[in-house]
């Protein structure tokens, strides 16, 4: 039915919005639009129309794109039941409009107008991952935002933090020799953490338990070489993350031989 469309509307709605009005409708002839929109959470509704009326509507949810090469610097600190957002603005623009929330099903919409580098945020839970924006807008008019708006800045933040409820996962050892092994692992993912990752720590022992080793690696670290290792014996593997608030369980133990000579096959726990 193509030919017979007379053209298209298109509502763009931004996520979440605190104001009143009803979302930007735009009339197209053609089907392509360009937008230029903040880093903020929109959906488009599309239709067509004819002479006999409008379409069901499509609706697309503007992917997350993002925070890259962002004019300011957003800071988070813990006040209380609060947190307050500081940041310093490279112009007193009329408004600042704060987003923040866990994604874009439970974003929360504040609008500043006052000339005033911080704001203060509630409604706050422990051990989640909270996404905060601040966008800037010389048009401080609620229809306005879509089209007007600009992000100033991105941060995460943790209200509290928690120790990872799990450890990395799919722990595998390869590359036996008599005297070193190779551990990789998948990472915890993100709702396990419940606070920002710091590292993971691998802890090491033989089958006589004589020998013990832990050794400390950064949060972007997903193998590691163990060397020093005794010919024809045991060892066996665990590993943990940890965040600000501390270490996670470790990892089911991960048993592996050294051979005598050459190498052996690799071995997995996947869980």
């Amino acid at each position: 039915e193509s030919e017979n469309i007379l053209g298209y509307f298109v509502n763009v709605e931004r996520i979440p919005n605190s104001c009143s009005d009803s979302p930007n409708r735009i009339f197209l002839k053609e089907g392509q639009i360009l937008l230029n929109l903040s880093l903020a959470y929109y959906r488009v509704n599309i239709s067509a129309y004819n002479e006999a009326g409008e379409s069901p509507q499509a609706i697309y949810i503007v992917p997350e794109f993002s925070a890259r090469d962002l004019p300011g610097q957003i800071h988070v600190k813990r006040q209380g039941i609060n947190a307050v957002v500081t940041w310093t603005p490279e112009y007193n623009p009329k408004c600042f409009v704060v987003d923040w929330g866990t994604g874009k099903e439970d974003m929360q919409m504040k609008i500043v107008t006052r000339a005033a580098g911080n704001f203060t945020l509630d409604n706050f839970q422990p051990y989640k991952l909270y996404k905060i924006m601040v966008h800037a807008s010389d048009v401080c008019q609620c229809e306005s935002f879509v089209r007007h708006e600009k992000t100033f800045g991105v941060t995460h933040f943790y209200f509290v933090e928690g120790v990872p409820r799990t450890g990395p996962t799919n722990v595998t050892i390869l590359n036996i020799t008599k005297h070193s092994a190779l551990v990789k692992w998948d990472e915890i993912a993100a709702e396990d953490r419940l606070g920002f990752l710091q590292g993971y720590r691998i802890s090491y022992t033989d089958s006589s338990r004589k020998k013990s080793l832990t050794v400390t690696l950064n949060s972007s670290t997903t193998s590691y070489y163990l060397t020093g290792l005794k010919e024809k014996t045991i060892y066996r593997v665990q590993i943990s993350g940890f965040t600000n608030a501390g270490e996670g369980p470790l990892t089911l133990s991960q048993p592996f031989s050294t051979p005598k000579y050459g190498t052996v096959e690799p071995l997995c726990i996947c869980i």
